[in-house]
């Protein structure tokens, strides 16, 4: 029997014959949440009043692996495909927020540029990340939750770019209402963690023929399956630091990030504050964190059909995603 006060994941569920539930997630084993009698029967439903239902869900989940009947409506992991475990509704994406990213990025350009002296460009570009923290500002867009798919599903490549990158990110669940937060209080307003995989086509983020307006995130990144998410949202108590998880994802299994966030420039807190400082976050918003170090961009290895993506964040679970010609 499992410990009377465990600890869980939630997740979305196909199973064999093509249905569809919400579950809680205890080792190899998933049991309904409409098994729990929690009142709401998704994740999505357990989102819109998570203060509470989290409490509900807390102790129902107790109650049943205390009493035996967690055993009698358990149904084994390994038949069923996790899906994306709930769907989003604002999606906020922050860019630049590692370290050893830009850091990365500032260097490769002078490498371009034929910059005589990379370590003394490198020693400029980690000050200049120490004075961004200390005294910048956040920079986060919006994305589109249409652009979800599960942490198994295969991810379609449009013929409208080629450079196609993988993006590795902790993504944070809003589990309450929250304007104008305080770096202090804004923790408070997450519900728990998930991996998203943020994936950008490179060629499609600038446009050549109107330079002078930025980036054009809207063609980047948004994309269909360009978001996988999942496979569980993992509840804010028992995720120990969010900004100490190892995040990592390999190739083709080979391993092309290896990260930790604590490698972040502004911590969840601070993007919290900074993103409700500007406008309401509302419970099932997601916030995915920045990606780590080594993009394709930086291999000057993009995506290609055939290709495998296999990601994990600790604690979080892992993906496995196909990459397809669309």
């Amino acid at each position: 029997m499992a410990d009377a006060r465990p600890e869980f994941r939630l997740g979305r569920f196909r199973t064999g014959t093509g249905g569809q539930f919400s579950g809680v997630v205890i080792g190899d084993d998933v049991v309904a949440l409409r098994s729990l009698d929690v009142g709401p029967s998704s994740v999505d439903g357990l989102l819109t009043d998570w203060p509470g239902t989290w409490k509900t869900v807390y102790d129902a989940v107790s109650e049943a692996t205390a009493t035996g009947t967690w055993a009698r409506y358990a149904v084994d992991l390994d038949t069923l495909t996790p899906l994306a475990p709930f769907t989003p509704g604002q999606v906020f994406q922050s860019g630049a927020n590692y370290r050893t990213h830009v850091e990365e990025l500032i260097v490769a350009s002078a490498l371009e540029q034929g910059h005589p002296d990379l370590d003394l460009v490198r020693a400029q570009a980690a000050e200049t990340m120490r004075h961004r923290a200390e005294h910048g500002t956040p920079y986060v867009f919006t994305g589109l939750p249409s652009a979800v798919c599960g942490p198994r599903d295969d991810v379609v490549l449009p013929p409208t770019g080629t450079q196609h990158d993988w993006e590795l990110e902790l993504g944070v669940v809003i589990g309450r209402h929250t304007y104008r937060a305080s770096r202090a209080d804004a923790l408070d307003a997450v519900a728990g963690y998930v991996i998203v995989n943020d994936i950008t086509t490179r060629d499609r983020v600038f446009r050549p023929d109107m330079p002078s307006l930025g980036t054009d995130w809207l063609a980047g990144k948004n994309a269909p399956t360009f978001l996988p998410l999942g496979p569980w949202l993992a509840p804010a108590p028992f995720v120990d630091d969010p900004m100490d998880l190892r995040i990592t994802l390999a190739l083709n299994s080979e391993t092309m990030q290896d990260a930790s966030t604590a490698d972040m420039i502004f911590d969840i807190a601070q993007l919290i504050e900074h993103i409700s400082a500007i406008t309401p976050l509302r419970p099932g918003d997601l916030l995915a964190t920045g990606s780590p170090a080594g993009n394709g961009a930086h291999y000057n290895r993009y995506l290609r059909a055939g290709d495998v993506m296999e990601s994990s964040i600790t604690g979080l679970g892992s993906q496995r995603n196909r990459c397809v010609d669309g």
